[in-house]
């Protein structure tokens, strides 16, 4: 969630599948951006809020920081190159 924006109509069909998945099984779902950002992402603040009030009420949150591990791969093989 955040990589792009998604458009008016496909923000309401994710929050169907979330409201119709709410209380029923697990739900995993990663984002890059912050719970406040996600109103931006949606393109809608109310059903922002509406979703992660359905994915918060029961939820683990893992807030992972740091670099990517695809970047960290890329400069230990630019180290490895340099020192050929």
């Amino acid at each position: 969630m955040g990589y792009m924006h998604l458009e008016h109509g496909s923000a309401h069909y994710l929050f169907q599948v979330i409201s119709r998945r709410y209380e029923r099984g697990s739900i995993i779902m990663t984002s890059n951006k912050s719970f406040g950002e996600w109103g931006e992402v949606l393109g809608d603040p109310v059903i922002a809020t509406a979703m992660l009030d359905r994915l918060l009420h029961h939820s683990r949150i893992f807030n992972m920081k740091g670099e990517s591990y695809r970047l960290r791969e890329k400069k230990a093989a630019s180290r490895k190159q340099k020192g050929s």
